[in-house]
């Protein structure tokens, strides 16, 4: 890694949401609200209109600048979900929680260009890919004509698969080069904010996420804002030998790490912490 030089973190201080500039000088808190029946962590949890509601509502009062909402399981083996099937259980949600809450920042969690393309036109702001626009080809080039942010995951293959594709010589020097070349095909197609995601528990063992979370501050080579998802993963509870329901105060120091590393986003289900994380290393700061 000698030839891997980190330079000043986040070149590229603010984003843009629909016309309002999300300064990332400062780190912020994206809040998950899985929709989805199978997720690892809260897979069915809402269920109905009402605790969809509580949640969200909860999570913005918590600090969230972002919400995150994902109606296919990206987790390890996860079932197939049809474009179909992905649009009917995203749309109603996505209706319902704009005319909620007018100005909230949605994000859609995707890697479908049609998926994407419509969540966008129905009042999605962010646009978040697990597979940097590998799974479609049409990806890149759609939020490049939506003008929407992007954030692109590092993975290799796809949630079926992907935990047999963790053989690398050099893992953050091969991400490194994986976003250099995601990056270049974004800029060709004029896409002008993108947000970098290491995809922490994606196509990596449990020794390769410690790894790249040591080195981290590695990425700040490529001038753009850092996302980190840790929450309640699995190199967290299966490090400290317990469970997804008892890894928030692992979830908490991992956190403060990545903070501590440049990230600028911490993408997480427990809002409250995770902004209480953020207030603290300001101060500290």
């Amino acid at each position: 890694m000698e030839n891997l030089q980190p330079t000043t973190y986040n070149l590229q201080p603010s984003i843009n949401c629909k016309g309002q500039l999300i300064d990332l000088s400062q780190p912020k808190v994206m809040g998950i609200l899985n929709i989805t029946p199978n997720s690892f962590y809260d897979g069915g949890k809402y269920k109905d209109e009402a605790q969809i509601l509580n949640q969200v509502e909860k999570m913005l009062k918590d600090g969230a600048t972002f919400i995150d909402v994902g109606a296919y399981s990206s987790k390890p083996n996860a079932e197939f979900v049809s474009e179909e099937q992905e649009l009917n259980r995203l749309l109603p949600i996505i209706e319902l929680l704009i005319e909620k809450f007018p100005t909230i920042l949605l994000s859609v969690d995707t890697f479908r260009s049609q998926v994407a393309k419509i969540a966008v036109e129905n009042g999605v702001t962010i646009v978040n890919d697990i597979s940097a626009g590998m799974l479609d080809e049409k990806m890149i080039e759609t939020v490049a004509k939506l003008q929407v942010p992007y954030i692109m995951m590092h993975m290799r293959g796809n949630p079926q698969n992907m935990q047999s594709l963790t053989n690398y010589e050099d893992i953050v020097k091969e991400m490194i080069y994986y976003f250099s070349e995601r990056i270049s095909v974004a800029r060709s197609f004029g896409l002008n904010d993108i947000i970098i995601d290491p995809g922490f528990g994606f196509a990596k063992t449990l020794e390769q996420n410690y790894e790249v979370l040591q080195k981290l501050e590695l990425f700040s080579i490529l001038d753009l804002p850092l996302l980190a998802g840790i929450s309640r993963k699995s190199m967290i509870y299966k490090t400290l030998e317990n469970s997804a329901e008892e890894a928030l105060n692992g979830t908490t120091v991992l956190n403060t790490i990545a903070l501590q590393k440049g990230a600028k986003i911490l993408r997480v289900h427990d809002v409250k912490e995770a902004v209480e994380c953020v207030t603290l290393f300001n101060k500290l700061n």
